[in-house]
């Protein structure tokens, strides 16, 4: 895990100060009720270095802060499924925000509030991307994102929603650390490495994953739960030695030697 910027310290002593009785200016504030997506002074979060959300966001609520609140829960939609990042607080939206506060010991009512608000906090840097993966990681091809078959901005977007899986999967497999052996591809890296035409590589929605001390399959058979369409590995040609994983339109799972 990377160091914590200063603003998640000093949000941490407030925490503490709040924790033996003591006051901010946010919680001398009454609670009020609140019509869904609307923000109550009550409600506000601790301020972030990378998206500050405030009051809460529940079934209903839309715009911006849903969506951002989308990419963090992204690795949390249920097996099989993928969630939409669209800014529409639907059901399968709830439910993701549900399963995301049970995985962290948070009362699961799939109300994003402070307390969802201040995990999420926890768990991401100042550039957005999980504690735990860096774009570095999702890119080993070029410093700019450009070149793919999407725009370079779509294509780093597409790659921040795979970290947030892959932290989600991380998470449910113990929090050891996982090996990302690459992401996004040009078109040309794509074809200097012998990537299939319609790579998903190429969209930023993939990572190849070494063994690490998980090994391949478990790894293949946890991806299943987070929000991957497209799972490869070991038994599926050329992926014998790594663990693909994606999002993406359609789903295509094969991972035969791992009962995939």
């Amino acid at each position: 895990m990377r160091s914590r910027p200063i603003g998640f310290l000093l949000s941490a002593l407030a925490g503490a100060a709040l924790a033996f009785g003591g006051t901010t200016a946010a919680s001398a504030i009454p609670s009020t009720t609140s019509a869904p997506g609307s923000a109550s002074a009550g409600d506000v979060g601790t301020a972030d270095a990378c998206y500050t959300w405030s009051g809460t966001l529940q079934e209903g609520s839309s715009g911006e802060a849903v969506r951002q609140l989308q990419i963090r829960v992204a690795g949390y939609p249920g097996t099989g499924n993928q969630i939409a990042i669209d800014g529409a607080f639907g059901p399968a939206t709830k439910a993701a925000v549900s399963r995301f506060q049970a995985a962290y010991g948070l009362a699961a009512d799939g109300i994003a509030g402070p307390a969802t608000f201040g995990k999420i906090y926890q768990l991401q840097d100042d550039d957005c991307t999980p504690v735990n993966f860096t774009y570095a990681e999702l890119n080993r091809c070029n410093s700019d994102w450009s070149g793919g078959k999407v725009g370079a901005a779509t294509a780093r977007a597409n790659a921040l929603v795979t970290m947030w899986k892959l932290q989600a999967m991380r998470h449910a497999m113990g929090d050891r650390p996982m090996t990302v052996n690459g992401g996004f591809r040009s078109v040309s890296c794509n074809s200097a490495v012998g990537g299939a035409a319609n790579s998903r590589h190429m969209y930023g929605h993939a990572a190849d994953l070494g063994a690490g001390s998980q090994g391949f399959c478990a790894l293949a058979q946890a991806a299943r739960n987070h929000g991957f369409t497209e799972i490869l590995g070991p038994g599926y040609p050329g992926h014998n030695d790594h663990t693909h994983v994606a999002g993406g339109s359609g789903r295509f799972w094969s991972a035969p030697s791992c009962g995939i």
